[in-house]
Parts: C-alpha cells; structure tokens; sequence
C-alpha cells in the first residue's frame, strides 16, 4: 500500500529544495522514500542508509567534493540531475552540511528522512533554511489502517447498526493496538502486544540511550510511563517534578525532547475574547494509541480519546476547552468545531455538547462515540 503521503512527496521531484519526511520511530518513513526510490524511472539514483557505519564513514571526509566522488563511484552521473535518498539523516552531524554544498554547486535533488525534529530543526536551521520542505509521517489512520490490512470496505457516511457491527471489530483492533505499520502486519493480538513493547524498546534505546544525553535515564522512563497513564490529562510540571524528584526545568527539558522526537504532543487550551477559561496547563497525548494503552494500562476511554486525537491531528490545530466550573469539551478544531469524545454517547450528550459549542461561538459540534447508540453521533471510523 502506499501512504498518503507518497502523492504529495512525488509531486516535488522536481522542485529544487531538499524534500525531509520526519516522524516517530517505526511509523514507516524508510519504507515510504524507498517507494518513491523504487517510482523513479531514472537509474542515476543513490539510497544510503545511515545507521549503516560503512555509509557514515563517507561523510567523515572534511573535502564535500571527495563525497561527492565517493557517490559518483557508487553510481551517480554528475552530467544529469541526481536523486540522492539518505536514511536517518540525524545520525551523522555534517550530513546537512553536505546536503546543503552538493545542492547549491551541483543541483542535485535529495529525499532524507528522520526521527526527530528535536535534532533536525537545529541541524537545518542555518544549512538549509529555505531549502527544504518537511513532512510528518505519523502512524497509520483508520482509512490506511484497512487498506494495509486488505480490507475492501468503504468508510460510510450513513451509519446503522449492520454497518456499524461490520467495522466495530476492525476499529477496535485500530484503537486498542494503535496504527504502527509493524503491528497492524501482525496476525495475533499476542504479536501485536509484542511488537508494540519492541517499538517502546527501539525509541528508548536508540533516542533516549542514543541521542538525548540526559544525566538520568531511569526519571525520563519513569515520567514516560506516568505520562502514559494520564493521557488526556492537563500537565501539572510541578507536581510532575515533585513526583519525580527533579525540578520544573527538567521536567520541562524532558517533555520538550519527548514532544520533538514525536512520543507525545501536547495541546493548548483554546480561549476566547468573551470566555475566561482555564489558562496555561496543556493536555497530553501519545503518538499511538496501542502504545499508550500497553505502557500507561490505561481504560478504554482514553485510550479511544488519544485515538481520535491520532486522527484529528492530520486535519489541523487541536485545542481543548474548559471552564473554571469544570465544563469542557474534549477537541476544538481548527478553532470553528467542537469534538466531545464518548465510549457510548446519548442523546444529552449531544444536546449538552451542542448547547455548550453554541455558546463558544462555533460553528459545527459533533459527538464521537464509540459504541453503537440512537443518538445522532459520529462514530470514530467516520472521521
């Protein structure tokens, strides 16, 4: 199958600037450029791998021109424009470097991939600012969901209860193990399990053991897990810290380099001219819902609102809104619609949800459920 994002990629073959697909570990990055490698009709292409020591090696060579010889013996024609893939580019420091060199002397056209704009922001402010278009890859949605599982079925506007019974076994298994390629490939719930406790294991180890550099590993795994566990939750970074016995600063640190390497994103809560809401303290989610939910042993509830998160995400700027009584509704989006996301939702909650999106001043509300109701919902594989 091919992401959605493959289109959009293809699309700036021939554009000048340095094409950079970034995202959390294991969500399919290496596997979407090698299709747009593979789509390439011309043979004066290059695909290096990173993590490889054989290949960080050629770029140890302080003379570019020498890299650039390095990859003409690997193949590459300097007399046609060339199309260099580089995998894991935030492995090797000078790789934005080269990139920058070969492109503004010799016009080649690169694709490069990374897991972490915590890194990559700082590796290409100055060597290709300007020079680049970023994309995020994140985990599967529901639509490419059944598409990698060879699933024929359409995603309907009208639902009833037939229907609804035909895509609540597969958008369960989508919300309780998440939308990370390797596991949605998996055939047993067991595989699956395993596979999403071999992803934590890869992204603690290779980004927080690899490249965060912090002085105390076992704090930023234990606020990890703590995290998991209250996802959905507004952040109190004091408590925070003194649960963990470390200081705002650190926790601030820690969450910063979390959110940059694509394990958690926070969300703002949304204000208005007219309203006095409740300021500053941001709510967490996880980059899947499959891992939040083995890692924080969180109940179905939250689970399916980080879920819905997951899907909403692609569709633009997510906030969420609460008063000072208590009152609040789980996403704004885009600043003109309110989502409030219910296990199984009824006609007051749809009644109260309106009333309340009204009175914000918005234009659309809607009430997600994900058990089979009466009411007029919208059900979380409709998104």
């Amino acid at each position: 199958m091919y992401r959605k994002l493959y289109t959009k990629i293809l699309s700036k073959i021939e554009d000048p600037e340095a094409v950079v697909v970034t995202g959390m570990r294991r969500v399919g990055k290496t596997t979407l450029i090698k299709q747009v490698y593979e789509s390439l009709s011309t043979n004066n292409k290059l695909f290096l791998d990173l993590e490889n020591p054989v290949v960080q090696k050629y770029f140890e060579n302080e003379n570019y021109d020498s890299i650039k010889y390095q990859f003409e013996v690997l193949g590459i024609r300097s007399d046609q424009r060339p199309f260099i893939f580089l995998d894991e580019i935030q492995l090797v420091k000078n790789a934005p470097s080269v990139v920058k060199y070969l492109m503004d002397h010799y016009n080649w056209k690169f694709f490069l991939t990374g897991s972490s704009s915590f890194y990559l922001k700082n590796l290409f402010s100055e060597s290709l600012a300007g020079r680049k278009i970023i994309y995020e890859l994140f985990p599967l949605d529901f639509e490419e969901f059944l598409q990698l599982k060879g699933s024929p079925i359409k995603i309907p506007n009208q639902v009833d209860k037939p229907i609804y019974q035909t895509f609540e076994p597969l958008y369960r298994e989508f919300v309780e193990y998440g939308g990370f390629p390797g596991v949605v490939n998996k055939k047993s719930l067991e595989d699956k399990t395993e596979a999403l406790d071999e992803i934590f294991t890869s992204y603690y180890n290779k980004e927080v053991l690899g490249i965060g550099g912090f002085k105390n590993n076992q704090v930023v795994r234990d606020l990890m897990l703590l995290l998991a566990a209250r996802v959905g939750s507004k952040l109190d970074v004091q408590k925070l810290a003194t649960e963990m016995g470390v200081t705002r600063v650190t926790i601030n640190e820690y969450l910063a380099f979390l959110e940059g390497t694509y394990f958690i994103f926070s969300i703002n809560p949304f204000s208005t001219d007219r309203d006095v809401e409740i300021r500053g303290a941001k709510k967490v989610y996880f980059c899947d819902s499959g891992l939040a939910r083995i890692l924080g042993k969180t109940d179905l509830g939250q689970v399916f609102e980080n879920a819905i998160f997951q899907q909403l995400k692609n569709k633009g700027q997510i906030n969420y809104y609460q008063r000072k009584s208590g009152v609040e509704v789980d996403f704004i989006l885009n600043e003109t619609s309110g989502w409030e996301i219910k296990t199984k939702a009824n006609n007051n909650d749809v009644v109260r949800t309106h009333a309340l999106i009204k009175d914000i001043g918005l234009q659309e509300s809607k009430v997600i459920s994900l058990d089979y109701t009466s009411a007029n919902v919208t059900y979380g594989f409709q998104i």
